[in-house]
């Protein structure tokens, strides 16, 4: 059983309602209008269709629900978007919607086709997927504008800032040097640097310049780093010698020192919320997999990951025990890709241990190169290539994000983060 939903920000996405559907629609404002559709259908297919700006969400895939239920999660995402008026997001190329397309000497780009194929408009914008990101898909939740990069804001602060800003990175990471054989990219601190570059520009574009403080501290910072820390520098032992000065704990304790001092200077700047999201299983990727000559996860790489993820979740506790003002949870990204390996059918996945796009062994060892066909059924695919996911596996995601248990984000869900005082 799945139901879908249909958003749209303008008055013009209202008109002709389709028959069959349970529709809602809100008026936030003259120009904000948000209709909801839902539809009982017997289809157990997870798909989306970004040119008919229409979203397909299974309720949990196996036990479904029904059109109140669908609708009430849409309902809750719709007010949020009173409650949260921004996002600033701090990543690498998970969540990169087009920074590095601005960056001359930059080699990770996805400014090709088929790179964008299922996004608005089926063009490249710079994303590494076929479609939306997790922050996208999480900016559908919670009812807010697609971010502008950070590279497209001008001196004068246009596009408008008010909705928030996406300062990730693909090849960037918590340590300055990570990526550095790939050129141009912005590190964390450097993508901390960059939001203090737009703040006097977001204070002016507010209705009531007083309101600034009590801006920043309803929006959410999203932090989505940490990969590349391990992809593009500790298991790249040929380039960086930080393998010879660590072991995995102790690499994983220097990380978790850097990114603390990230994180206090953007509380420090006003932020209060946070969502802190962890690294999947690195050693289950399609480019990993490829390296093990069996196809099968690496999963030393894994247990690698476990310490940083560990300590980012005591990091979790311990921030919120010293910034009672402020709220910080945990992504437990490890475990919610971990489920769509061990269950695929379960999330409406049959291949998750080989990319859509690239080639080679679990076509993982070539990335996906411009113009390069990719896979059929997009959408029963967990990984996009060689090291990112699919847009249906970021919907899954975002949406464990916004509603999950512990299991999949601790100490609370987005809903909780965005209600606390």
């Amino acid at each position: 059983m799945a139901f879908r939903w249909r958003a749209g920000r303008e008055a013009g996405a209202v008109a002709g309602l389709e028959p069959g559907y349970l529709h809602i629609i809100i008026m936030l404002s003259r120009r904000e209008i948000f209709h909801f559709s839902c539809e009982h259908q017997t289809s157990t297919n997870y798909t989306d269709s970004a040119t008919r700006d229409t979203t397909h969400l299974d309720m949990g895939r196996s036990g479904g629900g029904n059109a109140v239920a669908c609708c009430t999660l849409l309902l809750l995402g719709a007010a949020q978007a009173q409650v949260v008026p921004a996002l600033f997001v701090f990543g690498d190329s998970l969540v990169d919607d087009g920074n590095n397309n601005a960056l001359a000497s930059a080699l990770a780009k996805a400014n090709y086709f088929p790179y964008g194929l299922d996004f608005l408009g089926g063009a490249p914008t710079g994303r590494f997927c076929n479609g939306k990101t997790v922050v996208d898909a999480l900016c559908d939740l919670l009812g807010l504008e697609y971010l502008p990069p950070y590279t497209s804001t001008g001196q004068d602060g246009s596009p408008s800032l008010l909705g928030g800003v996406n300062y990730a990175s693909a090849a960037g990471g918590i340590l300055d040097e990570t990526g550095q054989h790939l050129g141009e990219r912005f590190s964390l601190s450097q993508q901390v640097l960059n939001l203090e570059t737009n703040l006097d520009a977001i204070k002016s574009q507010l209705s009531d310049p007083s309101s600034y403080g009590q801006f920043l501290a309803r929006s959410i910072a999203v932090m989505v780093v940490g990969s590349n820390d391990y992809i593009n520098n500790y298991l790249l032992t040929s380039l960086y010698d930080s393998a010879a000065k660590y072991n995995p704990q102790d690499f994983a304790t220097l990380l978790i020192t850097h990114y603390t001092r990230q994180t206090l200077a953007l509380y420090s700047l006003g932020l209060r919320k946070f969502l802190l999201a962890g690294v999947g299983p690195l050693g289950c990727i399609p480019c990993l997999r490829a390296l093990s000559g069996q196809g099968q996860c690496a999963e030393q790489v894994n247990q690698m990951v476990g310490f940083f993820n560990q300590g980012l979740r005591s990091l979790v506790d311990q921030l919120n025990a010293d910034h009672p003002d402020a709220a910080f949870t945990f992504g437990n990204t490890f475990d919610a890709v971990q489920d769509m390996i061990r269950s695929p059918g379960s999330y409406g996945f049959t291949t998750v241990d080989s990319g859509c796009c690239g080639l080679g062994r679990n076509r993982g060892q070539i990335l996906c190169l411009p113009l390069m066909q990719p896979c059929d059924g997009r959408d029963q695919y967990l990984f996009w290539d060689a090291y990112h996911p699919t847009q249906a596996a970021n919907i899954l995601l975002a949406q464990a994000a916004f509603n999950g248990t512990q299991d999949h984000v601790y100490p609370f869900n987005l809903q909780q983060l965005v209600n606390k005082p």
